[in-house]
């Protein structure tokens, strides 16, 4: 019988304190024993699609067929060289490509569990996930071998690289048939730790359920895309929102995605129609900075873009429709739920407005109490559904689940209509002088201004008012500091009481891997 490490299901959070899982589409409900790799890739090969297109780099285009075989090989690897064993833990580092995802397919494929990691982490920020999740192999690009090397002087982790003449000799001769592990649809198969926006990462688990009800709940009934799609976009396959909707959604729907190794703005705007790509997937920050650029780009082939990862201004929603004539699809999605969950698509779509819940899922605005607020009314976003919160060993889970409710720490409106717009993160609501100020607002607002190039708006302490709106603003090239002004435009453009107070300027703001701003941080500045 194959021994089966049982680290992840033992560090499960207590029954009591796991949210509610609700399955209300047919979609939803899988046999008990699954491995999610089964749908994504050998269902796809055995019913004739194998000769499709799946994964493209940047020197590489392989087939569905061709994707399976590596996964097989890898997998192989994993099992016959190093000895690993369902339930073990696998660290991966790498740049988005082919070769990274067909490792995570493989590892999980084995049975074991991917945790993802960003390829920008220095050593010691890399000993963290491999101690807390008691990593048994780290698989790793070799171009990034040196931070690998500081941290497994820490921690001494067998590590496998990739992009080396020895791996390529291990590829060659592995067999390319593997026989796919079985599993319980609810064993965990994925440890995303969170970006550390709000201080230090919790690692999230995610049963290989979790994986299919991301594609089965959102991708299937609000971005729907189809076998002739190519995706394309910016995040990290190390990053959830990047797992879904640069690998899994694609996947799901027998489709193929773009993998590029670096994708900024630039790099976009180069290969979007370099690859003919159709949905585009990436942040708000991207789609901004892509606006001022697309004269002589050709976006002809684009048909859909995800916008997520962080709040999507209006003005930016607006002026992408009028630049491109496609709206963007805007979503809240969290690690701990791996996915979006509130969002609409393009048909639904409106300026200002996250969405409404996606089918599959609940959502409620509560108050401090937990009551349910009347609609117009702000307060705490509570959402259930397929997927859950389920920290590994961490005691901040009573804080995010609730009454069998994840509590995702953000401020939310949700109209009669059932549109839920975002206010804040919860603790980004400043309260001056008996105002509830949301930050985000103020930061859209400063956004219209053509000096601004970034901003973050925190609240700062104040004797007299108890706190002021405090804004950090990195200026566009050629303009000043002009505080003034700043003022004066944000008091013509949003209610003047929100107006910040006090500005500060910097030229760059601190950011995590996944580009989402560190407030936390400028709050001890």
């Amino acid at each position: 019988m194959m021994a089966i490490d049982s680290f992840a299901r033992d560090h499960l959070p207590d029954e009591a304190d796991l949210p509610d899982f609700v399955f209300t589409l047919p979609s939803l409900r899988y046999p008990s024993r699954l491995n999610c790799v089964t749908r994504f890739l050998d269902d796809r090969v055995a019913n004739g699609h194998g000769a499709a297109l799946c994964l493209i780099g940047a020197t590489e285009r392989l087939s569905y067929a061709e994707t399976l075989s590596r996964v097989n090989r890898i997998a192989n690897i994993l099992v016959g060289q190093f000895g690993i064993t369902p339930g073990q833990r696998v660290l991966l580092r790498a740049p988005n490509s082919p070769m990274l995802a067909a490792c995570m397919l493989a590892v999980i494929k084995a049975g074991a569990i991917a945790v993802p990691t960003m390829p920008m982490l220095r050593a010691r920020e890399l000993v963290y996930p491999m101690e807390k999740a008691e990593i048994a192999l780290a698989i790793c690009d070799i171009r990034l071998c040196d931070e690998m090397e500081s941290a497994r002087t820490m921690v001494s982790v067998p590590a496998l690289y990739f992009g080396t003449d020895e791996f390529a000799a291990l590829l060659a001769t592995a067999s390319d048939q593997f026989n796919t592990v079985d599993t319980a649809i609810d064993d965990v198969c994925l440890i995303g730790f969170t970006s550390g926006t709000t201080g230090q990462p919790k690692g999230a688990m995610h049963f290989h359920r979790d994986l299919l009800a991301a594609c089965d709940a959102y991708s299937a009934n609000v971005l729907r895309p189809t076998a002739k799609d190519r995706f394309i976009g910016s995040p990290p396959l190390g990053f959830t929102f990047g797992l879904g909707g640069m690998l899994l959604f694609a996947l799901h729907a027998g489709a193929s995605t773009v993998l590029l190794e670096r994708a900024g703005p630039d790099d976009l705007l180069t290969a979007i129609p370099q690859y003919q790509a159709t949905i585009c997937i990436s942040a708000p920050t991207a789609y901004r900075a892509m606006l001022g650029k697309l004269i002589g780009s050709d976006f002809s082939s684009l048909r859909k873009c995800v916008s997520a990862g962080e709040t999507l201004p209006k003005a930016t929603f607006e002026a992408w429709a009028v630049a491109t004539g496609l709206r963007l699809l805007d979503g809240i999605g969290s690690t701990e739920m791996f996915h979006i969950f509130i969002a609409s698509p393009e048909e639904g779509a409106r300026a200002g407005a996250t969405g409404q819940v996606v089918p599959g899922y609940e959502a409620r605005i509560l108050d401090s109490d937990g009551h349910e607020v009347s609609d117009g009314a702000p307060g705490r976003l509570a959402v259930r559904g397929p997927t859950g919160c389920k920290y590994l060993s961490d005691p901040r889970q009573a804080t995010y689940v609730q009454h069998g409710w994840n509590l995702t720490g953000d401020t939310y409106i949700r109209d009669a209509d059932g549109y839920f717009t975002f206010q804040a993160r919860s603790d980004d609501m400043i309260v001056s002088a008996g105002y509830n100020i949301a930050g985000p607002e103020v930061e859209a607002a400063l956004l219209l201004h053509e000096a601004v190039a970034e901003c973050a708006v925190i609240g700062w302490p104040d004797a007299e008012r108890g706190m002021v709106v405090k804004a950090f603003v990195v200026l566009r090239p050629g303009y000043g500091e002009n505080t003034l002004e700043l003022q004066d435009f944000v008091k013509a453009t949003i209610a003047p009481y929100k107006y910040p107070r006090a500005i500060a300027y910097r030229s760059e703001l601190p950011k995590t891997a996944t580009g989402k701003l560190q407030r936390f941080l400028l709050r001890k500045s």
